[in-house]
Order: structure tokens, then sequence, then C-alpha cells
């Protein structure tokens, strides 16, 4: 992949002999120990480049602090793709997991690097990225949120992966909770917000295999030339749930070109150029993939914007108790409130 890689954070230190020594009796071909660098892209688990000899791994951990009950779970992450691969082609092989704490700390696991093209905020250099090309990787990208939402749970052996009826519910429910118990006093209560969600609920369209971090940014693209989707990355919040949910969480980091400023500067990932789908485009695009009725798209949109910034204000809440001293998670409180009133400038949109 053209990731960036950067010396490995110091709080973010891995033991290199150590994970040597139980890297070769389970992956072969090493050649000999890893050098190790650190993807700083990312404020969940952590990613690693291990370049061996004779071949390159990735390697991924929890951070270390305080975790929420299930977002770190390596083990859940590591079956997850196993079970997918052969069912799913846009998924990395996956080839070892540790749950030996005396090896890195606690668990993690390495999977193969997916060679191709990861699209980060801004275009790289020398990317020709017409109008025309970027609306079919636009369209790409909708059908292969479709292609997943159509995987057959139990042919990958995830049928229990999840709750299944009730999603929507406690969704709703189990956010608001997280925010209210990482919220700190420099962002607002969300009250109007919460209140609007618990009362609008749609009921579910059906429950499906969802990746619940899908965004352009975790899609592997095999190329400049092509730019077909090769892979699918980050796979540590999958579950079975509600297709529409994902759907609003998706796009609530699509920003257009034609949005406010604030949301503009948010932007991490270059679905702002000519050509690129609109929200709206991005909607009917999924309902005529997969025949679907898309109804109260308000309540959905709400839910991603909102969900977003519960998961910000928890990465900010690690931040802001010396959890974590990443200095790129300082600011996101400010974003918090931003979301704070876009939520509600929607629901008043949909109101009137």
């Amino acid at each position: 992949m053209t990731d960036p890689t950067v010396e490995v954070r110091g709080e973010d230190a891995v033991d290199a002999a150590a994970l040597h020594t139980w890297l070769e009796s389970r992956v072969d071909g090493l050649g000999g120990p890893p050098s190790i660098r650190q993807f700083p892209g990312g404020a969940s688990n952590l990613t690693y480049l291990l370049t061996c000899p004779d071949r390159e791994l990735i390697l991924r951990r929890p951070p270390s602090g305080h975790k929420a009950a299930s977002a770190h779970d390596m083990r859940r992450e590591f079956r997850v793709q196993q079970g997918l691969k052969p069912v799913f082609g846009y998924v990395p092989e996956v080839l070892a997991f540790c749950d030996d704490p005396a090896v890195l700390g606690g668990d993690f696991y390495v999977m193969e690097r997916l060679d191709g093209l990861i699209l980060r905020r801004d275009l790289p250099e020398g990317l020709d990225l017409s109008p025309e090309r970027a609306r079919e990787l636009s369209g790409r990208v909708v059908d292969r949120l479709a292609d997943l939402h159509a995987v057959d749970v139990e042919a990958a052996g995830l049928s229990d992966l999840g709750k299944g009826a009730g999603y929507v519910e406690r969704q709703v429910r189990g956010w608001s909770e997280r925010f209210r118990k990482a919220r700190t006093d420099n962002v607002p209560e969300f009250t109007e917000v919460l209140d609007w969600l618990a009362a609008n609920q749609p009921g579910e369209v059906r429950i499906c295999l969802i990746h619940n971090d899908f965004r352009l940014d975790n899609l592997v693209l095999d190329g400049p030339e092509t730019l077909e989707v090769t892979g699918i990355l980050d796979w540590e919040m999958a579950t079975l749930g509600d297709p529409l949910m994902e759907l609003g969480s998706t796009l609530s980091y699509w920003v257009q070109a034609d949005d406010d400023e604030v949301m503009r500067a948010s932007r991490r990932q270059p679905t702002h150029v000519a050509g690129m789908y609109t929200r709206d485009e991005f909607v009917e695009h999924y309902a005529r993939r997969t025949g679907m009725t898309i109804g109260n798209w308000t309540f959905y949109e709400v839910y991603g914007l909102f969900r977003l910034a519960a998961v910000l204000q928890q990465i900010y809440y690690r931040f802001h108790t010396g959890a974590t001293h990443n200095p790129a998670f300082a600011e996101f409180w400010q974003f918090v409130g931003y979301l704070e009133w876009r939520c509600r400038e929607i629901i008043a949109k949909g109101s009137a």
C-alpha cells in the first residue's frame, strides 16, 4: 500500500524481539526479524507494518489505557476476517492470533499486507481523477457496500456475530449511554438530539452483516489506472445489524464540496472532488442496487452524525484523561460541538 508509515510512538512501542520469537513458529517465509513502523492514521486499534527480509505483514493490536467493553476485541476482529475470506474476497488473509499477554502485553494478530492504493484526505500527487472516473469510483464504493450487505452469514460462520432483532433500539440506546459516559464539560449534552433519536426510531429493514466503519479510506484500490476496490480494512466493529444504519454512518464521513466550512475542514477522504457522488446520489444508488425502499432518511442521517460525535468524544475522553497523548485528538471536542449543531439543523429542516 502507498500509505506512509512513521516511527512507532513511544506509548505504542512493541517488543520486537518477543514479537519475532512468536512469529517464527507461526508465519512462514519471514527470512529474519522484522523492522517495525506504525501507520499514523486511525484513532482506535493500532496498526503496524512489519517488514521482514522476505515478506511484509500487518500487525493489529489495541491501544494502551481505558478501552470500551468490546471495541478492541482482537479475537473477534480476527474471526470475522477468517470467516469472511472464503465467501467475500475483499478481506485480507489473517495469519496468526495471539492471546498471550507475555508477548506484547495483550491480544494481537498479524495478517497479509494488501498492495494497492488508499485514498486519504487529498488525492496523491499525480493521480488524475477526472469527474467521470470520480463518479465511477463512487459507484464502486456503493456496490461493495451492497455486496457486503448481501453476504451469506451462515456460509461465513458468522450467524452468531450479533444480537439480531432490536438493533436500531440497541444502537440508539448504546451510543447515547457511551456518549454520556465520555462527555466532558466542553461539549454539549446533546439532549435534543438524543430525545429525537429515541422518539423517531424506524423499524429494522432487515438484519445482515455490516462493517460498521465503512469509509473510502478503509478501502484498498488496485491502483491509479483502474481504481477497482480490491480490499476492505478495519473490521473491528463488524456485526449483524440494520444496513440503513450503516448507510447513515458511512455518509457521516462523506463530505461534499458544497458543505459548510467546518464540515469541509473535517474531511478525511477526497469525496469533495468534481464528479464524486453527493450523499443523496449515494443513497439513491444504494437503493437501486439493493432494491430497498428508504423511508425516513433524516433519522439515519442524524443517527450517523450523532454516532460519529460519540466515537470522537470517546477518543477525546482518552486524551482528556491522559490515557493517550496523541496530539491529533486534542481538538476533537470542537467538532463534537459542531456535530450537535448539525444534527439539530437537520432535525429542524426535516420537521419543517
